[in-house]
């Protein structure tokens, strides 16, 4: 656990030393509504890869707000706030956005 933290503390000073790291505050998300749900998700702490520890891109946070229900249980970092109209359009351009590898 101690080793990982610190390999994403030098990976995050070595981005921010080079520039390539996301402005701390960021503008809002641009992209599309699909893109703007991901982004929230991403800006709230969900990860590609944190399932297991509760904290899923897509199962903890875009399928749920997709859907329009409740969290999993496993899921540790609440939702983020999105406009509904952000959600009904990016369900009427991605049907099937969340689901598989579509939430990326």
């Amino acid at each position: 656990m101690r080793v990982r933290a610190i390999t994403i503390a030098l990976t995050t000073l070595c981005f921010l030393s080079t520039g390539l790291a996301p402005p701390l505050h960021a503008q809002p998300p641009t992209g599309g509504p699909c893109v703007q749900i991901t982004a929230e998700c991403k800006q709230a702490g969900f990860e590609a890869n944190g399932a297991k520890m509760g904290i899923g891109l897509a199962v903890d946070c875009i399928r749920p707000i997709i859907a329009g229900t409740q969290q999993r249980k496993q899921a540790t970092k609440p939702l983020p706030q999105i406009d509904p109209k952000i959600v009904a359009a990016c369900k009427a351009q991605r049907p099937n956005f969340g689901r598989g590898g579509e939430a990326q």
